[in-house]
Formats: structure tokens, sequence, C-alpha cells
């Protein structure tokens, strides 16, 4: 009979056994001891599915920007920009500014709500565009109009 057993490496191997009490305790043992070396069995998702590492957002927020707190609704109110040819990106800046100038919150300015609200107005490619920028890149909203 034919049985995969992983080595010490993590490497899957098939090894030919014949049923005998003293090999069937011999490769549990192993298991165990390989088990006790890792001190943590992974499952077969957690190898199919990497860890994942989120980069740091290429907007930094000001420091009243942890006041902020989202009205139900608000993102669906706000207009869509996929960078599509036919889309004019100015008039999605200037539909964008006019839905956020109508939003008050007292807590934070209007450059924080402006910059909260941005990326969800984004989609597709544009969406992509604005995550690969570098890290810290923008901090007001006059830079992200630029």
């Amino acid at each position: 009979m034919r049985v995969w057993t992983r080595t010490l490496s993590g490497r899957l191997s098939r090894k030919s056994l014949s049923f005998s009490k003293n090999m069937v305790d011999e490769d549990n043992q192993s298991i165990h001891n390989e088990n006790n070396e890792n001190n943590r069995v992974r499952t077969l998702r957690e190898y199919m599915n990497p860890t994942r590492t989120s980069a740091r957002s290429c907007i930094v927020f000001p420091p009243d920007a942890s006041h902020f707190n989202f009205k139900p609704g608000i993102i669906q109110l706000l207009p869509t920009f996929h960078g599509l040819e036919l889309e004019n990106p100015y008039l999605h800046l200037r539909e964008f500014e006019e839905v956020c100038n109508t939003y008050n919150d007292l807590n934070c300015s209007i450059n924080t709500i402006r910059l909260k609200l941005f990326p969800f107005s984004l989609k597709d490619k544009v969406k992509t565009w604005l995550q690969n920028h570098r890290s810290g890149s923008i901090r007001a909203w006059d830079e992200m109009q630029q």
C-alpha cells in the first residue's frame, strides 16, 4: 500500500508500506515529532491562501480624520469614475465636490471629508491607479486633484 507522508522540509513524499504495527507506530511517531517541531499544524486552506500583507495607503489623513463618521447612504450618493475614455475626470471632480459640500460634519474639515470619501468614488482601473501611488504621497485635497 502507498502512503503519502510529509518530510521535515514540508514536501510530500510517497512511501510503500507493508502493514505491520511497528511501521504504523513509527509513522505516527514521526508525524507527532514533526508537529512538535513546527508547534502548529497548517491546514490545506492555509497552504492555498497565502497570508495577506497590505501596503500603506497613499493618502495621509489629517489628525481630525479619526473623528469622521460616515452617514448612512453617503457612499451611494457619490459619483463613480471608471477611467473610461468617454468619462471626463474634471466633471467627476466637480460632481464629487458638490456631493461633499452637502455633507456637514462639525468634527472634520472639508479637506478630510473629501480625502476620506474620494476612494469610494473610484472604480476598476482608476482604483488600481490610486492604490499604486507611493504610500503617504497625498496629504491634502489639492494634491489629490493634481
